[in-house]
């Protein structure tokens, strides 16, 4: 990598932008017309880990929500076409579904490396997309022991979750000033009984059961399992790096070192990578040495 390759794009900014001249503002994505009331972004959801409080399994005792935030029009014209080439690469074709704990076990249509340096190679191509690929993240891991041991009956690990995700949400959206648009939210169907119970839950908190006790502009949207969607893979392929950051503090972790220029943090995007604690990530509950911001 160049000098010129590490310094940082403009955050939604086209894969190989002539950087030497001004970035051109992007052409409204759909909805975003003159009295049109979609916003401009679109959110994608996946999880880590479980939330279930009887048993805790100590290899891996946290539940992880990602949510990766894209513009619409970056997103279509680029993170899309991006990882359909990568699939036709090592695939031949594209249906295929990106998923970490399959690579990572090397199960299903991942059993394709005939060799250690095939693995690398297909691995090395897709940190790539992922570094190069324009997104927001907005994330909180639950310690599930230390939730168990503050709260004698433990709420719902994703319910926590889910709502500083949503309200750190508004937040960005505030800052894009987008906030009063509506914005879709994209989840994968898990069944029917935990879809519903996560759909009312998502309505309380968007309905008022919030920090600032507002209505808040999001709407759920429940995709099949084998949806073909990008923006769902990523969002799989970024949950696990994090809950091992905050479970192995201080192990070797290249995702995450590639991860946390993307968090949504103070100061903007000329901050990306610092003071990104308490905002785009959080742990719950907090150390009784840390107070919330």
């Amino acid at each position: 990598m160049n000098a010129g390759d590490s310094q940082e794009l403009p955050l939604f900014a086209a894969f190989g932008a002539d950087r030497s001249s001004k970035p051109k503002e992007p052409a409204m994505a759909s909805g975003e017309e003159e009295g049109g009331n979609y916003g401009k972004y679109i959110v994608y959801v996946d999880e880590s880990g479980d939330h279930c409080m009887q048993s805790i399994d100590e290899r891996y005792p946290v539940f992880v929500l990602a949510f990766c935030v894209f513009h619409k029009r970056y997103y279509s014209e680029n993170v899309v076409p991006a990882l359909e080439m990568f699939k036709f690469e090592h695939f031949g074709h594209d249906q295929i579904i990106l998923h970490e704990n399959e690579i990572r076990k090397e199960e299903g249509a991942f059993r394709i490396f005939p060799t250690k340096a095939h693995k690398n190679r297909f691995l090395d191509d897709l940190v790539s997309i992922i570094e190069k690929t324009h997104f927001i993240l907005i994330s909180c891991v639950i310690d599930k022991w230390r939730l168990k041991e503050q709260q004698s009956t433990p709420s719902n690990p994703y319910h926590i979750a889910l709502r500083h995700c949503l309200e750190t949400l508004y937040e960005f959206l505030a800052e894009k000033h987008e906030q009063k648009n509506l914005t879709h939210v994209v989840v994968e169907r898990r069944g029917k009984k935990e879809d519903n119970e996560l759909e009312l839950e998502f309505r309380r908190i968007c309905g008022g059961l919030n920090t600032q006790q507002i209505n808040l502009p999001f709407e759920i949207v429940f995709a099949d399992k084998k949806a073909m969607s990008s923006g769902l893979q990523l969002a799989d392929l970024v949950a696990r790096p994090i809950g091992l950051h905050v479970f192995r503090q201080g192990q070797a972790n290249r995702a995450f070192d590639i991860l946390q220029h993307k968090f949504f943090c103070a100061g903007g995007r000329e901050n990306l990578g610092e003071n990104y604690e308490e905002w785009g990530l959080k742990v719950f509950p907090p150390k009784k040495s840390e107070r919330p911001r």
